[in-house]
């Protein structure tokens, strides 16, 4: 069975380490602000001039003043620091951020992501999705392996206007984690209930399959 948004979230968390400073994108990412663990230090990151992001707030504690990147409301951990957007972003390209999880239309076999438009359709820009897969070594790309009709996202090549090339090492859909390497997607790991078979037909780029793939664990 495919995993919900929330279940896609808590895998990511799971690929968090003390320490750690992580940007995350708009959509599935911000919700991985609500599964940190508990004993993990990890400070996240708003290009909008938020270090020290918390989970999203209850009713009772909302502050329409503290936003995302995404203008979704948010809350402060202990420590949090606000500055411009400026200085968010001589953070980002500083190479100051360790992990990043973003968001995408499509991903290939190399590494290419395109995030930022479809055309035709009217968008707001790119953002900073750019910079952050320029800036940061460690990305993950979370999205559904397929789209609403049925066509892959993991791709040969990308069809779309790209974000970044050769910069993405980890993808985590709502049927699999797969690591890109040697020019294939590897499986690692399979959603609990999803068979290898559906993976293989919803990849349309090189898939490699070990002889035992693991279910997720959360």
């Amino acid at each position: 069975m495919a995993l919900t948004r929330e279940q896609i979230a808590k895998r990511i968390a799971l690929e968090l380490k003390d320490g750690y400073y992580v940007n995350l994108g708009i959509g599935i990412p911000t919700l991985v602000a609500n599964y940190v663990p508990d004993h993990m230090e990890v400070m996240l990151q708003s290009e909008n001039g938020l270090l020290g992001m918390g989970a999203f707030p209850t009713e009772a504690t909302v502050d329409a003043d503290l936003i995302n990147a995404g203008k979704q409301t948010v809350t402060e951990a202990i420590g949090a620091s606000y500055f411009s957007s400026a200085e968010s972003f001589a953070m980002i390209r500083g190479g100051h951020v360790d992990l990043t999880v973003l968001g995408a239309f499509e991903v290939d076999v190399s590494g290419n992501i395109a995030s930022w438009m479809i055309p035709n359709k009217l968008v707001k820009g790119m953002g900073g999705a750019m910079d952050l897969v320029a800036g940061a070594d460690n990305i993950i790309v979370t999205m559904t392996h397929a789209d609403k009709h049925g066509n892959s996202k993991l791709l040969e090549s990308c069809t779309l206007p790209l974000t970044g090339v050769n910069c993405i090492t980890t993808v985590i859909t709502d049927l699999a984690l797969l690591e890109i390497k040697d020019g294939a997607f590897h499986l690692i790991e399979r959603a609990p209930g999803v068979s290898i078979e559906e993976i293989k037909q919803k990849t349309a780029g090189k898939l490699v399959v070990p002889k035992s793939v693991p279910e997720m664990q959360f």
